[in-house]
């Protein structure tokens, strides 16, 4: 192995592990900010919201300083998550896309690609799935307004006309 190779390798590494020590240290922030938010430190010191605050006195633009405050109320629900980017092990990249869809049930699902994948795919995987619910979320909205003008329209029907027999205008799917 040449010594440039080595030299690479050893820069690699070197590169990883302060990536680690900055994935934890963003941990502590978002950590920080979800108990400042809590406590409304912002409110005594007369801003509107934890995330003007982040603005003003952080320099953070206001959609990334919504976003952190998201991000770290998110966290204070999924242990899990929180303790793997506490360690360093996770980006906040691959964090901010869990939270968006995060909870008991996918946590581990979701930390199991990102351990295998990079943000890219954690995030298009995120987008997928919203739509996947958005999606499913319509339909079951459609399938019971459906369901229950029918309903209506037969209790209607039958209690003003006994005799009558109601035909659903709209069958389930």
């Amino acid at each position: 192995m040449s010594s440039e190779h080595k030299t690479a390798e050893r820069l690699g590494e070197e590169i990883t592990e302060l990536c680690s020590y900055i994935y934890a240290a963003e941990h502590r922030l978002l950590s920080l900010i979800r108990l400042f938010d809590e406590q409304q430190g912002w409110e005594y010191l007369g801003f509107p919201s934890c995330a003007y605050w982040l603005n003003f006195k952080c320099g953070m633009d206001m959609n990334t300083a919504r976003e952190r405050v998201r991000v770290a109320h998110a966290l204070g629900k999924l242990p899990k998550i929180d303790a793997r980017f506490a360690e360093g092990a996770l980006c906040y990249s691959k964090v901010r896309a869990m939270t968006r869809v995060a909870n008991e049930d996918n946590e581990d699902y979701l930390l199991g690609i990102a351990k295998h994948g990079t943000a890219y795919h954690v995030e298009k995987l995120v987008q997928k799935y919203r739509r996947v619910k958005r999606l499913q979320d319509a339909e079951a909205v459609r399938s019971s307004s459906r369901h229950s003008k029918w309903r209506w329209k037969r209790k209607r029907r039958r209690s003003q006309h006994p005799s009558v027999l109601a035909v659903p205008t709209h069958w389930p799917r």
